[in-house]
């Protein structure tokens, strides 16, 4: 009989994964978990208490900090790999999960699926020849070499790859693998997974050449598969099921999906929400229940398509996305920068970001020129993103693969700052309050249309007070507006205040907030 061992990686949430790992060890299989080396040393203390005497459950030998599109996915899955080899012999099949996935079939129906078929199911297509990839780099996921993250940063990850292309460092592929695609989560049988970890201690090239291609999770084991494995051993398609939008990102899945989702020929669904707290514990209940009979009726991706036709975003009677009561969701947290200075608000987030890896995003109500992800197509404007402020912040919390994020704001967006606070998730702001000098003020009037190259000096007087009143004002209604959570960080005051305000503002250690705060000419203009 199959017993599977399950490699669950993880980065959030330490009692859904405990809840998670005691439902798969109860019905006989076991689980070796990686958790993610960038979340607390509490949160993976409380995963390992509560899974404590579990004969059921091994960790991965060492944790790995992981980044979306990097090598660290792929290392994380082969160190959870050996631990599950080593710890489980009679484990028969070798089956991938995130902490956002829940079976949709009971423990029986999936052991008797896996005896009934001697395969190894993974979704592999031909590289350059399938069109799988949508958006985004190609080939040169594979020809060049990414040091950088593209998410952390994009700076350096597309100036490295502009740098590569104009000296023509383009590099072959190794000579004897078809580079393949296609979905990271798998379920491969025992004989295959040795396999793949013998290949990895004698193919050092492969294994070089793999380091540093871009979203490896995609091609590793996809590649390895239909090199090791005979074609008629491999069926390409995953026993996970996923969607996504049209806009590019999975869709979630809620308590009125239960039915729909027991009917796909699929045995495990991604991705569960957080708040389907309803959702997961009928799931946990079915996948113990001997009992449970299912009819395959298949049509969760025609239903899909039919709802978000007429604009809904994917749930079974489902408010359409761009509704004003939609919400980022509970566990969501939201850190908002309000700044009048744009360019001082963007040397504080470039600052943050190498000291924390918080992601953050400037601007990205105010400048149509803010770099954002391709999210399909709401991006593009000022106006798709301020209309669907909400869905955009969703796609972007998806993206990021985070429950929190940093914005900024003009503080002039007093409207998008009362509609954020009336979200079910948590937010702060930290408003920054700068010294404003005649001469950035005649700038700004400049740059704001309200004065050109020519306008008299008599002019730009008159026009002075009454900026400064409108800055002063602004911060005035925010003031007002009684916001939770309202930090101020002034100008003039001393470092020590700054890493304070930074510190409970991020909830960060005192250090940190202290290195942050150590910025050279952060006010400078």
């Amino acid at each position: 009989m199959a017993r599977i061992a399950f490699i669950l990686l993880c980065h959030k949430d330490p009692e859904a994964i405990i809840r998670q790992a005691r439902m798969l060890t109860e019905a006989g299989d076991h689980v070796a978990i990686h958790f993610d080396a960038r979340a607390t040393p509490e949160a993976f203390a409380a995963i390992r208490d509560g899974l404590a005497g579990n004969p059921g459950v091994v960790f991965a030998r060492r944790r790995i900090r992981c980044g979306w599109g990097e090598w660290s996915l792929v290392q994380a899955t082969l160190l959870a790999i050996e631990a599950a080899l080593d710890a489980f012999p009679r484990a028969t099949h070798f089956y991938m999960l995130s902490g956002d996935c829940a079976p949709i079939k009971s423990a029986r129906f999936i052991h008797d699926f896996l005896d009934g078929r001697d395969r190894d199911h993974i979704e592999s297509f031909d590289f350059f020849e399938s069109g799988w990839i949508k958006t985004g780099i190609r080939e040169e996921r594979l020809i060049y070499r990414h040091f950088f993250n593209e998410r952390a940063r994009k700076w350096w990850f597309y100036t490295s790859l502009e740098i590569q292309k104009r000296l023509r460092l383009s590099r072959p592929i190794p000579h004897d693998i078809e580079v393949q695609i296609g979905s990271q989560w798998w379920c491969l049988r025992r004989r295959t997974v040795e396999q793949i970890v013998a290949f990895t201690k004698t193919r050092r090239d492969v294994m070089r050449f793999f380091r540093t291609t871009w979203i490896p999770d995609e091609t590793f084991f996809q590649t390895l598969v239909r090199h090791l494995v005979p074609e008629a051993e491999i069926e390409t398609r995953p026993l996970t099921f996923l969607m996504f939008t049209d806009y590019g990102m999975p869709v979630t899945f809620y308590n009125d999906h239960h039915d729909m989702l027991l009917n796909q020929d699929y045995l495990f669904a991604r991705k569960i929400s957080p708040e389907a707290h309803e959702l997961r514990q009928r799931l946990g209940a079915l996948y113990l229940d001997d009992t449970a009979t299912f009819t395959i009726s298949n049509e969760g991706r025609q239903l899909f398509r039919f709802l978000t036709s007429r604009g809904r975003e994917g749930r079974r009677f489902a408010r359409r996305f761009w509704e004003t009561q939609g919400t980022l969701g509970h566990e969501r947290e939201m850190m908002i920068v309000a700044c009048k200075k744009w360019h001082v608000a963007k040397r504080l987030l470039d600052r943050i970001r190498e000291v924390t890896d918080l992601p953050a995003v400037a601007y990205l109500f105010n400048e149509e020129a803010t770099a954002l992800p391709d999210l399909g197509g709401i991006e593009t404007t000022l106006a798709k993103r301020t209309r669907h402020h909400r869905a955009l912040l969703r796609m972007l919390f998806d993206h990021y693969e985070t429950d929190r994020l940093i914005i900024c704001i003009d503080p002039a967006s007093i409207d998008l700052l009362e509609d954020f606070h009336r979200d079910r998730a948590g937010v702060r702001l930290l408003e920054i309050q700068c010294s404003f000098a005649d001469a950035y003020l005649v700038g700004h009037a400049q740059r704001v249309g309200l004065a050109g190259a020519q306008t008299s000096p008599e002019t730009l007087a008159s026009l002075l007070p009454t900026l400064r009143g409108d800055i002063l004002h602004e911060s005035d209604r925010i003031r007002e507006a009684g916001f939770a959570g309202h930090l101020i960080l002034r100008e003039n005051d001393g470092l020590a205040e700054h890493a304070d305000i930074l510190a409970r503002f991020l909830d960060i250690p005192a250090e940190k907030a202290q290195e942050i705060a150590q910025l050279d000419h952060l006010f400078a203009d």
